[in-house]
């Protein structure tokens, strides 16, 4: 019978760059996962620090090459989208690998005022202000403006947002428009409720900021859901947007930038094959071959990655608390949490993560479900982006089993409710920071405990009672 590591030897190309077994445990990014948990058990999420740096080092790369490749007479500026993941450390790591800031809702600007307050953030930073915007944000950004940051440029989601602008700013302000894509053909509706429509803009413009000393058009922002995919649907709405770029550009000589979202995929599978080489060399081609053919300048190049950014930093560990043998073919695994409550996008979207074993490698392996703490029966998880089932090492009841749940850095916490009430009050894991030091040793760094009975009822209103 194939051990463990048979299997996944020989159903992937592995080791990996991320992955690799030592003494029949898993080590991630060199990392021996045992000695975390031997450390701070689990459940645990970790993030390991050093590889927001690198995803960002590499686009930052592929965008120079391509666009040396292409003699691109433009520049490349790298957004982080906070909302993919806010927390400090993720925004601090990011920044020190030269990152600008992409934000969409109110509560972004303070802590964007808190990172330049500790000299992280300088008032001259691109700040991309993304979003249907409620009275609170308007002024938020407002206030940035007149404090002089510079660099700050409102996406205009719809035409009346300028009137807020118009009272409030006392400085001249930089803006983009933010343009309605058309949805992929099999959505639930054609046009993103986001942005201006096409038919709209040139006469927004005309009617509203050309010819105002007040404002500049700057930008023009470009979003599809689907991201950065090589299919025709993604290149025919790209194709379209930097028309509209040319055409807007020939009447608005200001216009020098655009910003074509997000949406870089990550790896979700073992099995992965992207090749963002050819996906970054094939968008500043096409860019630059519309604007020579239009006759106008490139324009200087953004984009905002989040999940990109931030996913592959991420990683889950449980233990298997309890096996259960519910009828003849199903065999289940409880974990000691949930998947619902620490990840959501598993439950809400089918959501497929890089999972593995930990430890036992050397051991036969079978097929299992994963179920989760909660009563809710929608906790679980049972099937794998590459196969319709799950497998992990066979062992005894009473034998541990650690398995791990890999690049989960962004959105989960978000959208979990990070700090809150969990479903069932299932408590948050403890949150452990990975890093390596001038040297490159590990070190770990406890930055949050499990979450306590005593936080769940002050939320619940019971404060005192604990």
């Amino acid at each position: 019978m194939l051990e463990y590591q048979d299997l996944i030897e020989q159903t992937f190309e592995f080791p990996t760059e991320e992955f690799k077994v030592v003494n029949n445990e898993l080590h991630f990014n060199g990392v021996p996962l045992m000695d975390i948990i031997n450390q701070y058990g689990t459940p645990l999420k970790l993030s390991y620090l050093p590889k927001i740096g690198e995803k960002v080092r590499t686009a930052q790369a592929l965008f120079a090459k391509a666009m040396a490749k292409y003699n691109y007479e433009g520049n490349y500026t790298y957004c982080y989208c906070t909302k993919s993941s806010h927390f400090r450390f993720v925004l601090e790591e990011a920044l020190k690998a030269g990152v600008h800031i992409e934000t969409s809702s109110a509560f972004d600007i303070p802590i964007i005022r808190n990172l330049h307050k500790k000299g992280l953030v300088t008032k001259d930073m691109n700040i991309i202000c993304n979003g249907f915007k409620r009275e609170l944000y308007l002024k938020y950004i407002s206030e940035l403006l007149n404090d002089g940051f510079v660099n700050c440029v409102p996406i205009l989601d719809h035409m009346g947002e300028i009137d807020f602008y118009e009272q409030h700013v006392n400085v001249n302000t930089k803006v983009g428009i933010r343009v309605a894509a058309d949805e992929e053909p099999n959505f639930e509706f054609y046009t993103s409720r986001l942005g201006i429509r096409y038919n709209d803009v040139m006469d927004f413009y005309r009617r509203r900021i050309e010819g105002r000393a007040k404002f500049q058009l700057k930008m023009l922002h470009f979003f599809i859901n689907t991201g950065m995919k090589d299919t025709a649907y993604y290149w025919s709405q790209l194709t379209q947007f930097v028309e509209l770029y040319a055409e807007l550009k020939k009447i608005c000589p200001e216009l020098d930038s655009i910003d074509i979202g997000g949406g870089l995929p990550i790896k979700t599978s073992l099995g992965f094959e992207f090749d963002y080489d050819y996906m970054i060399d094939q968008i500043v081609e096409n860019i630059k071959y519309i604007c020579d053919e239009q006759g106008v300048p490139t324009p200087h190049i953004f984009t905002e990655f989040g999940s990109y950014t931030v996913g592959e930093s991420g990683a889950v560990l449980y233990s298997i608390l309890d096996q259960k043998q519910q009828n003849d073919k199903e065999l289940w695994y409880m974990i000691d949490s949930s998947f619902i409550t620490n990840l959501p996008d598993a439950w809400g979207l089918n959501q497929k993560y890089i999972m593995l074993a930990v430890n036992n490698w050397n051991r036969r392996y079978h097929q299992v479900n994963l179920g989760g703490l909660t009563c809710d029966s929608m906790d679980y998880y049972n099937s794998e982006a590459h196969t319709s089932v799950v497998f992990l090492p066979k062992v005894d009841k009473d034998e541990e089993q650690y398995i791990g749940f890999f690049h989960t850095g962004a959105y989960q916490e978000s959208l979990g409710g990070y700090g809150g009430i969990q479903h069932c009050l299932i408590p948050a894991p403890k949150h452990v920071l990975i890093n390596r030091d001038a040297d490159g040793n590990i070190t770990t760094e406890l930055f949050a405990e499990e979450q306590k009975a005593e936080s769940m009822l002050k939320v619940l209103g019971y404060e005192g009672v604990a």
